[in-house]
């Protein structure tokens, strides 16, 4: 058999071309992955351009949780709150002071508890109730919002609230005394000018009486009772409260019960930080009783909420 001729230098050229071929597809491999690796980054500062500045979120609030409220009064106080307790036998006085907490699904966003206790005569009652105002708007701070809420409270109670600047009257007075640009708004509670119509009080709203209950000058004298006027001079009408919490204000209404009850409810309400309370004592009287004092009840209740705005510092 005829053995094939050996050319010297084939096998080195197909060695050389075989490293050839190897460089240029490693070079385009190479190039094909720096130019993936770059797309991506380029697209990335495209989007954050797009993007803009950030929004400055609002600051949460204060508080993140609520205390135990039925813990939170002590029994020393609620036996000055609910004297007809005392009279009562041991398993029942020991359950009024213990109160009813109130039914809530989230005791981190709102709480409350109610005593009661009643006598012969008279009947207490005192109802807490403690919210924790959340804004969803992240514009809009903790605070802010509870801000709103709590001013929604005063004006449904009927209680103006003060401006934060008092406006500056503009303007020349008129022919008829009044001034052009905007003034200052007299006091709720000032007397009227002969000839003008009185601050009427809000609906279903009876104005606070004295403790007295004596019928004011010139009732008639038919057997109806006419309703006493607000005293402006005794400083227990509804009003702001000052150096209690952030803001606070105090409500008294009093009422008549079937034909010789009467019935005296004083709400206390405050903000501090995110957190609103709600303090509500109310006194029942029948009979020949008289109707509850409502110096004495305005105590009570402005000691309480004062003892659970320390608390709230803590």
């Amino acid at each position: 058999m005829q053995r094939k001729r050996y050319a010297p230098g084939r096998t080195g050229s197909t060695a050389r071309t075989a490293v050839v071929l190897t460089s240029v597809i490693g070079l385009g491999l190479g190039l094909g992955l720096t130019g993936c690796s770059a797309g991506p980054a380029t697209d990335d500062l495209a989007v954050d351009a797009k993007a803009g500045p950030v929004s400055p979120v609002a600051p949460p609030g204060r508080y993140r949780t609520l205390f135990e409220p039925c813990g939170a009064v002590p029994q020393g106080t609620l036996k000055d709150l609910l004297p007809g307790a005392a009279a009562l036998p041991d398993a029942e006085r020991g359950k009024a002071y213990r109160g009813t907490a109130a039914v809530t699904y989230d005791t981190d966003r709102r709480v409350g508890c109610a005593w009661k206790a009643d006598s012969p005569e008279t009947s207490h009652r005192l109802t807490l109730d403690i919210e924790r105002v959340v804004s969803y708007d992240p514009a809009v701070s903790d605070d802010s919002r509870a801000q709103e809420v709590y001013v929604g409270k005063q004006l449904a109670a009927g209680i103006p609230v003060p401006p934060t600047t008092p406006p500056t009257p503009t303007g020349t007075a008129s022919a008829t005394g009044t001034a052009s640009g905007t003034a200052t708004p007299p006091p709720a509670n000032a007397p009227s000018a002969p000839g003008t119509p009185g601050t009427t009080a809000p609906t279903g709203k009876t104005p606070t009486a004295p403790a007295s209950g004596a019928p004011s000058a010139g009732a008639p004298s038919s057997g109806t009772t006419a309703p006493t006027p607000t005293p402006t001079s005794t400083g227990l009408e509804p009003r702001v409260l000052e150096g209690l919490g952030d803001i606070a204000y105090l409500d008294d209404v009093l009422s008549t019960v079937g034909a010789t009850g009467h019935q005296r409810v004083v709400s206390v309400v405050f903000r501090t930080s995110n957190v609103i309370v709600t303090v509500s004592y109310r006194e029942q009287t029948t009979g020949s009783a008289e109707a509850p004092d409502s110096r004495e009840l305005q105590e009570r209740a402005r000691n309480l909420a004062r003892m659970l705005a320390e608390r709230l510092e803590e």
